[in-house]
């Protein structure tokens, strides 16, 4: 039997809920890996529904559990409306806080650590850059609000992601950064590796 391992969606859709490109690529290198994956989603309803094809709100109501990017921001805590001041829904927070306690691995992609952040203070993140190189970076300034939560931001590339081995937290930036596919592919790739790593 492979490692264990929780994988917590946030609805379905890069504006709304989870980016599908990254559950997809954590699930193909988890089962590369030969972990036996759970998928978890909160039930709750979703702070809005988007039209991904018009790109606005819209008047339907959906609960995460429905499917599973930004949904982390919106329906996993609040950082979309709030940012550094957000709240982190409960059952995330006493969960990530039960995963920490037993000293199981964490590992969160695209705006998630933010997660962490909020919950692990002094903890060690990376959602990328904390400069816009190269017009690759457009939301470098999560890094400096996760800096003014009381973590430390480590500047990594779409390929790479960073382990804070103290607090047993991998991250990579995945779509923070405008990249291919493939990269982003391969840096969710580093982040599952090391976390299997270190189950």
């Amino acid at each position: 039997m492979g490692k264990r391992v929780a994988l917590v969606l946030a609805g379905c859709g890069v504006f709304d809920g989870s980016e599908i490109h990254e559950a997809s690529a954590a699930l193909v290198h988890l089962s590369r890996g030969g972990a036996e994956v759970k998928i978890f989603a909160p039930n709750i309803e979703q702070r809005d529904v988007v039209n991904h094809l018009k790109g606005s709100p819209a008047e339907e109501k959906r609960n995460v559990l429905v499917e599973s990017g930004f949904g982390v921001a919106k329906n996993l805590c609040s950082w979309a409306v709030d940012g550094k001041n957000c709240t982190v829904n409960e059952h995330v927070n006493s969960t990530l806080q039960a995963f920490h306690g037993a000293k199981k691995p964490i590992g969160l992609c695209c705006i998630s650590p933010v997660l962490a952040a909020k919950v692990f203070p002094g903890c060690e993140v990376t959602v990328g850059q904390d400069k816009n190189v190269d017009g690759r970076f457009p939301d470098a300034e999560t890094a400096s609000a996760i800096a003014e939560l009381g973590c430390k931001h480590i500047c990594k590339n779409v390929n790479e992601s960073h382990v804070d081995k103290a607090n047993k937290i991998v991250t990579t930036c995945a779509f923070m950064c405008k990249a291919p596919l493939h990269e982003i592919f391969d840096g969710i790739g580093t982040m599952v590796q090391e976390v299997l790593k270190l189950a």
